[in-house]
């Protein structure tokens, strides 16, 4: 499973529109080639950028990756991930699957292929290196801030919600972040879109592609772009 996101700049010859539809406004433009937390390799703990709806406005807000809900009392034991299976039986989630859906804009997810003397990481990606838009769901944990960069009257927080693997991905890990398709934005995010329409959003994604990166990114002290560079051909 994903354990790290590469998050490059936005793409300067990408318009929202392709992406967010008739969400797209100059507003979110701006947030996104303005605001985005970018990140050559984030690692759970840290903030990232989430898309959400606030009304009709889909707005890019930050946030910490490990969900917090407001009883949690160890920070150490916000999950970083939910498995798509557990999202309406387990407490932790139930709530925010309903009400609080989100999406994390990256350009990647590293993921880590077993090896005979070691693990070998991959970035998997769109095969034309456009953004993924990966289901997430969100809440708010009142207290101080634990990170900086994040809103001091509160914070909001993520998990990325995962699903068995497809394709190019299921030679290298057994789960998989999910993929919203932009056609799918609209309804992800709006809290009255039935359940069963978006549990049927919630499936591997068999169009990925990955290429091998060196072994720094192991460590997600290094944060130069280098770190996200091929050491291999694609895999499609």
């Amino acid at each position: 499973m994903a354990g790290r996101l590469y998050i490059p700049p936005y793409p300067a010859d990408l318009p929202p529109d392709e992406l967010f539809g008739s969400l797209a406004t100059p507003a979110l433009e701006r947030q996104l080639r303005s605001e985005l937390l970018v990140s050559a390799n984030r690692a759970p703990r840290m903030p990232a950028s989430m898309l959400r709806l606030e009304g009709p406005r889909l707005r890019l807000v930050p946030a910490l990756w490990g969900l917090t809900p407001s009883w949690l009392e160890i920070m150490d034991h916000a999950p970083h991930v939910a498995r798509a299976e557990s999202l309406e039986t387990r407490r932790m989630f139930r709530e925010s699957f309903i009400s609080q859906r989100a999406l994390i804009p990256v350009g990647g997810v590293y993921v880590w292929k077993e090896q005979p003397r070691m693990k070998q990481p991959f970035l998997v990606t769109h095969p034309t290196r456009a953004p993924l838009l990966l289901a997430a769901l969100w809440t708010r944990h009142f207290s101080a801030p634990l990170m900086e960069g994040l809103p001091p009257e509160g914070r909001d927080s993520f998990a990325l919600i995962s699903v068995e693997c497809a394709g190019v991905t299921s030679r290298l890990t057994d789960r998989m972040p999910a993929v919203i398709a932009p056609h799918q934005v609209r309804d992800w995010l709006n809290a009255e879109t039935p359940l069963e329409t978006v549990r049927s959003m919630l499936t591997p994604n068999a169009s990925l592609a990955a290429f091998p990166v060196a072994r720094l990114v192991n460590d997600p002290e290094h944060q130069e772009w280098s770190v996200a560079h091929p050491t291999g051909p694609m895999l499609t």
